[in-house]
């Protein structure tokens, strides 16, 4: 549970802030080795990925490392080894789900090649995760519960929209992207949207593995008379609620730790520029 928070709203606010981001900067799992792909360190993968790779060709378990692809450069020959290790953690159950969606692999700014989306988490690589923090114009919060169908976070609530950059994806063709899947907004509306920004680097341990992702948002107002709706069936609701609301809401443990603290971050900088 969260501590609770100072009495006054923007000490309260950046306490609340503080203690997520702390949160979210955790140590690989226990026995996770070090990922290389094509002879660059890119991810940490979970002691049960390690087992489950053992009997493929191109990959080395090794006491201190797990090595995908030695001797290999970014092309279709590693691809072809990253779509067969998604496939090996598959098989082996170390996946939840499977998505049919590639994310880029990457060390630093070089893209290595490509995987399937449920495999990032058990080998530890790098995602980038886009947001959309959408306000009315009297200074209410658009936000979004997420359905129970989802694999990570069902029911929980959300921003209004957020998801992952697929592979090859522009960051903001990304998020024109989720906005029109996720709350039915076309480009037109988001046309005074705030530039991307990264908020911090994400390192947190989960079930399955390890998340390690970049949390970026943009923030716009919606016009009057705007009403967002779901288009891909991933949100079961779309509200929008006043700010203290929103506070209480994450002191409560209603919203993904991902929300909590794009929307944190974003009332501290709406307050900070007298917005809100």
């Amino acid at each position: 549970m969260l501590t609770p928070p100072p009495p006054d709203a923007p000490a309260r606010v950046a306490a609340l802030y503080a203690q997520l981001a702390e949160r979210v900067q955790e140590h690989p799992p226990e026995l996770a080795s070090p990922l290389y792909v094509a002879d660059r360190c890119c991810g940490w993968a979970t002691h049960a990925a390690c087992d489950a790779l053992r009997p493929l060709d191109q990959v080395q378990v090794q006491a201190d490392a797990l090595r995908i692809g030695s001797g290999l450069t970014a092309g279709p020959r590693l691809d072809a080894l990253l779509a067969e290790v998604a496939l090996a953690l598959r098989d082996a159950d170390c996946l939840r789900g499977w998505r049919n969606e590639l994310l880029d692999v990457t060390a630093g700014d070089e893209k290595l090649g490509a995987i399937e989306r449920a495999a990032v988490r058990p080998l530890g690589v790098l995602t980038r995760a886009v947001h959309l923090n959408a306000w009315t114009p009297d200074g209410r919060l658009w936000v979004a519960r997420r359905a129970l169908s989802k694999s990570t976070d069902p029911g929980m609530w959300d921003t209004l929209v957020g998801g992952l950059a697929s592979s090859g994806e522009d960051l903001d063709r990304a998020l024109l992207r989720e906005c029109a899947e996720e709350a039915g907004l076309a480009a037109g509306l988001l046309a005074q949207r705030s530039p991307l920004r990264t908020i911090l680097r994400m390192h947190r341990r989960l079930p399955e593995g390890y998340q390690v992702e970049d949390l970026l948002t943009s923030t716009c107002v919606l016009p009057e008379g705007a009403q967002p709706a779901n288009q891909d069936g991933e949100v079961m609701e779309i509200t929008h609620i006043p700010v203290d609301e929103a506070v209480q809401r994450i002191v409560a443990g209603e919203f993904t730790v991902e929300a909590s603290l794009v929307i944190l971050e974003d009332i501290m900088q709406r307050r900070a520029l007298g917005e809100i």
